[in-house]
């Protein structure tokens, strides 16, 4: 596997450290062999890509939800509410119906 890097002589570094689950590391794995590259340095090319599109977006106040999040957002809107104990008295109350 090539190691490329994106980091001059003069950039200093620190290391992160991560704790994945086998299947994780495998995904990882064999992205960074598609691409011929390291897996640190597909996961700070692909984890630093990410994460600054994240605090682009943050800061225009903006939320980017994947088609997944998006349709579990969209269904959490469709279901109706459930009210608790609590909030179901107020609502008696509030009709006169104690």
């Amino acid at each position: 596997m090539t190691k490329r890097t994106n980091l001059t002589s003069n950039q200093k570094t620190s290391p992160l450290m991560v704790r994945l689950d086998s299947e994780s590391k495998k995904a990882l794995t064999d992205a960074a062999e598609l691409r011929r590259i390291s897996v640190s340095d597909y996961v700070r090319t692909v984890t630093v890509a990410q994460a600054r599109r994240e605090v682009a977006s943050a800061r225009e106040q903006t939320v980017l939800l994947s088609p997944d999040e998006q349709l579990a957002f969209w269904l959490a809107l469709q279901a109706p509410a459930k009210l608790t104990p609590a909030q179901k008295r107020l609502g008696a109350i509030m009709r006169g119906a104690q």
